[in-house]
Formats: C-alpha cells, sequence, structure tokens
C-alpha cells in the first residue's frame, strides 16, 4: 500500500478573510517577536506546524477560523505565504447562507472593541484591517498567568475579554497593563467568573 504524503496548501496572507474585527495587538507583537525568533533556522519547521485553519466560502475565498493574531504577526513581518488546512468547503452557498452556516457552527465573531455585535459586512477583508482590542490581550495575558485554563469553546479568550470588559475601565489597561493583570487575576477567581470557558475558581481555603 503506498502512503502518501499530506498535501500542503499555501495561500497568500493578504488573500486569507478573518472572520473577527478585532485581535490582540499585544498578542500580534509577541508572535511577531517569536517569529524573529525563529525564522533564521527554523522558520518553515514552525509555518509547517502552524497552519491556519480556513472554511472556502463564496468565490472560493479563504476565510480564517482561527489563528487570526499569527496571520497578522506574519503578515507584518514580511511573510508572504502560509499553508492552510481547509475546515469545510461552502464555496456553493450564497453570501447570506455562508454566513449564517459560520455563525451557527462559532466559525465567526463578529464583535467590536467595545464589544458590540455587528453586522458581517463590518468584518474586515484582510488581517491587515484587524483592529486592536486591548481586552483580548489582557484575557492571553491572564491564561498565560494561570487565571483560567485553555479551553475548547470557540473565541474563549474573547468571552473572558468581555467578561473583564465590563469591570475595568479601558484608559486603565492602557496605562499599567501589569496593574490591570493583577486586578484581572483576583477577578478570574471570584465567583462572578464561574459561567467562563476554563474558569480555575477560587482557592479554598484550609
Amino acid at each position: 500500500m503506498t502512503i502518501r504524503e499530506p498535501v500542503l496548501t499555501t495561500v497568500a496572507i493578504v488573500e486569507l478573510r478573518p472572520t473577527q474585527i478585532t485581535v490582540g495587538m499585544r498578542e500580534v507583537l509577541a508572535k511577531r517577536k517569536r517569529w524573529r525568533e525563529t525564522a533564521g533556522k527554523k522558520g518553515g519547521q514552525f509555518l509547517g506546524k502552524h497552519m491556519i485553519p480556513v472554511v472556502l466560502g463564496p468565490r472560493h475565498r479563504p476565510y480564517v477560523v482561527d489563528h487570526h493574531h499569527l496571520a497578522r504577526a506574519l503578515h507584518d513581518e514580511g511573510v508572504k505565504d502560509v499553508a492552510v488546512t481547509l475546515i469545510s468547503n461552502l464555496s456553493g452557498l450564497d453570501r447570506d447562507a455562508f454566513w449564517t452556516v459560520m455563525d451557527n457552527k462559532n466559525w465567526m465573531h463578529p464583535y467590536d472593541a467595545d464589544g458590540r455585535r455587528r453586522h458581517y459586512d463590518d468584518i474586515p477583508k484582510s488581517v491587515t484591517g484587524l483592529i486592536d482590542d486591548p481586552f483580548r490581550s489582557l484575557a492571553g495575558e491572564l491564561r498565560r498567568a494561570g487565571g483560567f485554563a485553555k479551553d475548547t469553546t470557540p473565541f474563549s479568550e474573547f468571552l473572558w475579554a468581555d467578561f473583564l470588559r465590563r469591570h475595568l475601565k479601558r484608559k486603565a489597561v492602557q496605562r499599567d497593563f501589569d496593574h490591570a493583570i493583577e486586578q484581572a487575576l483576583a477577578l478570574a477567581k471570584s465567583a462572578e467568573a464561574n459561567y467562563l470557558p476554563g474558569w480555575c475558581g477560587p482557592v479554598p481555603e484550609e
């Protein structure tokens, strides 16, 4: 029996269509730094292990359903093409039907930097159009600090970002990120956050 190697498909990053409006730019900057540290000797290996999952939409356009931060970071570092893995082919659907399916499968997150749901027309046409949500950066750093566990729930960090947005002021996060992390850690352990994915709960007293 012949064992076939998987077909590697590459796509120009500028052709990738986002399925969300925002990213955490601190997350993007961190991924840019990591890429610069690995690009010289292991850049190809890194890209091979971090394929971008896409859904084919109308006109066979590739829509990103995860790794928006990575795609934006690679673009900003001058990378032209990335490897992608096809999740689903919805290219036969018209535009409205396509977005309805994407919405129902939790393959899109059309919320702006204020946490408000927007029409799919407001989703950028390119990863270069993604805008910064500082609370998404805060949520990502909170998870790395042990504030909550990694979870398979789609857009779980955005759910945490929305929770933090309701308790902290944007200017405070932008002015003193380290202090905001301390506040976020306290909030993450509160019972008020127990509905969120990956919630670790308060530490019981001995």
